[in-house]
């Protein structure tokens, strides 16, 4: 009886000392996002997670409550490299003032960005839009729909950012601006105004904007929430043919908006891409093996009028679960 409970007390003994070498066996990864409860965000995780089950990965999603929250992001962070994970997947949430947290952090562990950029050299590898091109690609989209309705790219338009000193941000208005001064010099940028990450303040810029320019045709709301509020204020106005307005990235709503005609287009990411590639390149540099100073993960500019096109639907209606 002794030697079975002895026998028996020796393999649960090596079952728990077994159990951690198992666990430890799957390397962590965390992914630390802007916002958890942006729609885009939830797609980029949604992709990561998928990273995770695909290449055997424990990803640990992580983020604050709000894109503007940039000290919590930076104790997130810090918080994340104290556990010594494998790697870290971040997109910061402002340029200047995660760059001192991210240089530091990567003399741990290797920092793979995602999505904006930072003031630090230290990224691994940056997986990103190119948002200069978004840009252009936005300013394009506005003067086409403006041609289509007014005969000619021409008339007074505005620019809508969300946050200052966002690094995606500021090289949307900056390739936006570049390919209006290069191809759309009747096209007057009468408006460059700077929200604070609040969809009710981007509803509240587009009724000014409504009230203060009765000759506005045209505006580039540079993300998903500046959209939805400007959109919402063309909505309630039914200026929908009268001002083409130009979103950036996709929700539910913003769908639902370019199939009504309130949205003439959307500049459309691949934030799944972002996500799942970004674990991906995460768990190679961990590894020791050789990964892309930068990778483009593309753009897509889509209208009502090619918005069942089988892309257009895989990039509209992704898959979040």
């Amino acid at each position: 009886m002794k030697s079975l409970l002895a026998a028996t007390g020796l393999a649960l003994a090596l079952a728990f000392t077994h159990t951690p070498a198992q666990a430890q066996s799957r390397p962590t990864i965390p992914i630390i996002v802007k916002d958890t409860t942006s729609f885009y965000w939830q797609i980029v995780l949604a992709g990561a997670r998928q990273a995770g089950k695909d290449l055997n990965v424990n990803v640990q999603e992580l983020g604050a409550q709000s894109e503007a929250d940039i000290n919590g992001q930076i104790g997130i962070l810090e918080n994340a490299v104290s556990g010594k994970p494998a790697a870290v997947v971040i997109s910061p949430t402002q340029f200047a003032a995660l760059g001192p947290a991210i240089t530091e952090s990567a003399k741990q562990v290797k920092i793979i960005g995602i999505d904006s950029a930072a003031d630090s050299k230290s990224f691994t590898s940056f997986l990103t839009t190119d948002n200069v091109q978004g840009g252009r690609a936005a300013a394009d989209a506005l003067a086409a729909a403006i041609t289509q309705q007014y005969g000619a790219a021409e008339g007074d338009i505005a620019l809508i950012t969300s946050l200052p000193g966002v690094g995606s941000l500021d090289q949307r208005a900056k390739g936006f601006k570049e390919q209006l001064a290069a191809k759309y010099p009747k096209l007057k940028l009468i408006a460059d105004r700077v929200a604070d990450g609040q969809p009710t303040t981007g509803l509240n810029i587009m009724t000014d904007l409504i009230t203060a320019s009765p000759n506005l045709r045209g505006v580039f709301a540079s993300n998903l929430i500046m959209a939805q509020g400007a959109g919402q204020a063309i909505a309630e106005n039914d200026l929908g043919e009268k001002i083409k307005l130009i979103g950036f990235d996709n929700d539910e709503r913003l769908v639902s908006f370019l199939n009504e005609g309130v949205i003439a287009a959307l500049v459309v990411q691949d934030p799944y891409r972002m996500g799942y590639d970004g674990v991906k390149t995460a768990l190679a540099a961990s590894k020791g093996e050789p990964v892309p100073a930068e990778v483009d993960t593309g753009v897509n500019v889509i209208t009502k009028a090619n918005m069942n096109e089988k892309r257009s639907q895989e990039l509209l209606n992704p898959k979040v679960n």
